[in-house]
């Protein structure tokens, strides 16, 4: 059973867990090549609630934010991966550059977001404050980014 849904069909599988008294986290991310960090950030966001909801930046988004030759994944591969971990409910793919319209439709308890923010750095703060939400850094110290990785692996390599 696949865990990947549009944001509509979630929309409406988290308003029934919602009724059912579930707390609802969302955490968002490019998730272009995991990392232990990525790992750490999903599992505490799961821990602060019963769902975990993984929004995906989808390919021309990743491009727009990070450049030309990223991703590295196609959104459809980047999203079998997130979906294969215990710990995450359901993943959606987003066009979007940030996740306003995701939070604003599905409206989670908790946006979860990685130790590389605070409360008050995470973008979608107001969008999470309009409707009652709680947002909650998660992950524990920042390791390095997928962006660092893909730098050592180029110095590595540029050798051969």
């Amino acid at each position: 059973m696949s865990k990947i849904y549009s944001l509509l069909e979630l929309k409406k599988i988290t308003d029934k867990e919602k009724k059912r008294g579930k707390k609802i986290v969302l955490a968002n991310g490019c998730f272009d090549l995991i990392h232990v960090g990525h790992i750490r950030y999903l599992k505490e966001a799961k821990e602060k609630g019963d769902i975990l909801v993984v929004a995906l930046n989808s390919d021309d988004s990743i491009k727009k934010l990070k450049g030309s030759g990223r991703p590295l994944l196609k959104e459809k591969e980047r999203a079998e991966i997130i979906s294969s971990f215990y710990f995450v409910d359901y993943v959606t793919i987003f066009p979007e550059i940030n996740v306003a319209k995701v939070l604003t439709t599905l409206k989670p308890h908790i946006h979860a977001k990685g130790s590389d923010y605070t409360p008050e750095t995470v973008p979608e703060k107001d969008v999470v404050k309009s409707y009652g939400g709680k947002i909650e850094i998660t992950g524990g110290p920042k390791v390095r980014s997928t962006s660092q990785i893909i730098k050592e692996i180029r110095i590595k390599f540029s050798h051969d």
